[in-house]
């Protein structure tokens, strides 16, 4: 899969969604109009003298100009609404569905083992480890949304975690993670709230049935029209719900194949994407959810989650045997039917120690690789994983305990202004700090900026107020000595991509550059900054950055004086991150082929975490250390 070509598809398919869109809503313009002028001919007495013809020929233009205002601002505004309902992201999602969040220092066996999967493929993805919700609902499935990776969910039902072993939950959470990698969930999203326009004029319609019922003198000086106009725009509403669903259905289907494929080459397992649905296609509620509002989301789920009453035309997702058939075509048409499935043990095959997986150790690997996670980048996610302290693994998972984690990844170990900074630290964190924080210091760097992966969930409980604290907690340690290190930049670029989303709600990013050439000081200043961090003497340095030139297809010069506290790779960054996403691979590739030239010191893969987060270009987790 293309990570950067799934991008630009997502943005071409919701300009097609507001194309059509903007055809249904021609279409009401329409059938609103006439019906309006119907009801006009049909109960005025000039209606009744000059009949209904010519009634609707004298309108004059003005009454025809205010309809169709009226139903723009109908529409317009109901779609409005339900964006800015859902302008929080996934969890808005979630909690519609009526989702509760799974605590991240669960110790319930099926919740465990979910957190557990979705950390693993969080950290081998190179995206932040998403909030997790359950519904209680006994159908089979699950779904993942959000505006992009930094404000992600994943939600599963009941039935998903009763049912499922370990590799069927791999094989789920893959499918859903392929949605919000390759742009899907962003336009689920945007997809509801358009057709919540649409569902309106329905609405309008049933309001005025409501206010003629029982109207008396009403209904003889006009409830008749007033009961007209109401039923014509329910049946226009229907139609507009009908035509909805099938672009939503139309949008949806084929989606779902491709995700399904791109679980298959995540995890490396057919069997296990495969069995969820025939576990799917044997249980008796299927992946039906009884939630009244699991229609306004049903293109989101994993597989179909209303009934249908139009056959195929209407679904959402394609028939399970054809999902299976694609995934194993010698399948024998027997679904999986039995108990609620029991692990005693959630331990990954090959997980009991450090993993390297297959490196990234190519520039043209490093671009395939980014947002397209491999067995091998799983592999590596959980041997790093297992190789973390269970003790700082477990104050990851707890509010006070990742706050203190963070804190502790910036204290200094030894300074005469120590004290005063512990002074201004709560004391829940504090009591935390003495058992973890000699453990931290021995961490390198990866493991660090995993533990940070591991604690954002838990961060994400807290209250504003208390984020707000956290922030501006790090700043001052950030800042205590005056000067930003590399690894305190790159952990607060991180912290910041990572939970700014939750509290202060996504920002969608604007595409200001086709192509490279109107950022090429920006390019030359970021590759500065790569081949600078590897340490190396200034002739090598120089050799880094002539290839990471090279690879970008450019004449830049190399900038050999220091960046104190990064202010320059900010600004270049701020710029960047308006590139066309097909533009992105050559930048991706010239950072990457800067890095690798002598080997990628821990400095500089440091600095391209912090820069590709930075980029919303997820970096796998397995780029090839120095041997």
């Amino acid at each position: 899969m293309d990570f950067f070509a799934a991008q630009d598809r997502a943005r071409r398919k919701t300009l097609q969604l507001v194309l059509l869109f903007a055809i249904a809503i021609a279409g009401l313009i329409v059938a609103t109009n006439l019906l309006v002028g119907i009801v006009v001919a049909f109960s005025t007495t000039a209606g009744l003298v000059n009949g209904p013809t010519a009634t609707l020929q004298n309108q004059p233009t003005q009454t025809w100009v205010m309809i169709t205002v009226g139903v723009l601002i109908c529409i317009g505004g109901a779609s409005l609404y339900k964006y800015l309902a859902l302008r929080s992201g996934g969890r808005a999602i979630a909690e519609m569905l009526g989702g509760r969040p799974i605590d991240p220092g669960t110790q319930a066996l099926d919740e465990r083992r979910l957190l557990n999967v979705v950390e693993e493929m969080s950290i081998a993805s190179g995206i932040r480890v998403p909030a997790v919700y359950r519904v209680d609902e006994d159908g089979i499935n699950a779904f993942a949304a959000g505006f992009g990776t930094d404000d992600a969910v994943v939600c599963v039902t009941k039935g998903t975690l009763e049912r499922l072993n370990r590799e069927e939950l791999q094989g789920v959470i893959g499918h859903e993670f392929s949605h919000v990698l390759n742009g899907d969930a962003r336009l689920n999203l945007r997809l509801i709230a358009l057709l919540n326009g649409i569902l309106f004029i329905g609405l309008v319609g049933r309001i005025l049935l409501r206010s003629n019922v029982g109207g008396g003198s009403r209904r003889n000086s006009g409830g008749a029209a007033v009961l007209a106009l109401g039923v014509g725009l329910i049946a226009i509403g229907a139609a507009g719900t009908l035509c909805g669903n099938l672009i939503k259905a139309a949008v949806s289907r084929q989606r779902e194949f491709l995700a399904d494929a791109a679980s298959v080459q995540f995890t490396r397992n057919p069997h296990g994407i495969a069995n969820a649905l025939k576990k799917i296609g044997g249980a008796t509620s299927g992946s039906i959810l009884a939630n009244v509002r699991a229609n306004e989301a049903s293109h989101m789920f994993f597989s179909q989650a209303v009934k249908l009453f139009f056959g195929g035309m209407m679904a959402t997702h394609p028939p399970l045997p054809a999902r299976i058939r694609a995934i194993e075509p010698s399948w024998d048409g027997q679904y999986i039917a039995g108990a609620p499935i029991v692990e005693m043990d959630d331990a990954p095959p090959g997980a009991s120690g450090f993993a390297d997986g297959a490196a990234v150790d190519t520039p043209d690997a490093v671009v395939a690789a980014i947002g397209n996670p491999t067995t091998a980048s799983v592999a590596h996610a959980q041997g790093t994983i297992a190789s973390l302290p269970q003790h700082v693994v477990d104050a990851a998972r707890d509010p006070w305990g990742a706050c203190a984690l963070v804190y502790a990844m910036l204290l200094p170990c030894s300074d005469a202004g120590r004290q005063r900074l512990l002074e201004m630290l709560e004391p829940h964190v504090i009591a935390h700090l003495d058992e973890i924080e000699p453990t931290i210091v021995e961490l390198d760097d990866a493991q660090r900026l995993t533990l940070v992966a591991l604690a954002c969930p838990a961060l994400m409980t807290m209250s504003r107020p208390q984020y707000d604290r956290f922030v501006a907690d790090v700043i001052a340690l950030i800042r205590a000595d005056r000067r930003i290190d590399l690894f305190e930049w790159v952990l607060h670029r991180v912290l910041l991509k990572s939970l700014k989303p939750h509290f202060e709600g996504p920002t969608a990013t604007t595409v200001r550059y086709r192509t490279l050439d109107g950022v090429r000081p920006q390019i030359a200043e970021t590759l500065s900054a790569i081949a600078r961090a590897g340490g190396h003497a200034l002739d090598a340095q120089q050799r880094a950055f002539e290839a990471g030139a090279a690879a970008v297809e450019m004449n830049l010069q190399f900038i050999a004086n220091d960046d104190v506290n990064f202010v320059r790779l900010n600004d270049a960054l701020r710029d960047l991150r308006g590139v066309h996403p097909l533009a992105k691979p050559r930048l991706i590739k010239g950072c990457a082929a800067c890095a690798l030239t002598d080997g990628v010191m821990p400095s500089e893969r440091a600095l391209l975490i912090g820069i590709a987060a930075t980029l919303d270009c997820p970096l796998p987790p397995d780029l090839a250390l120095p041997t």
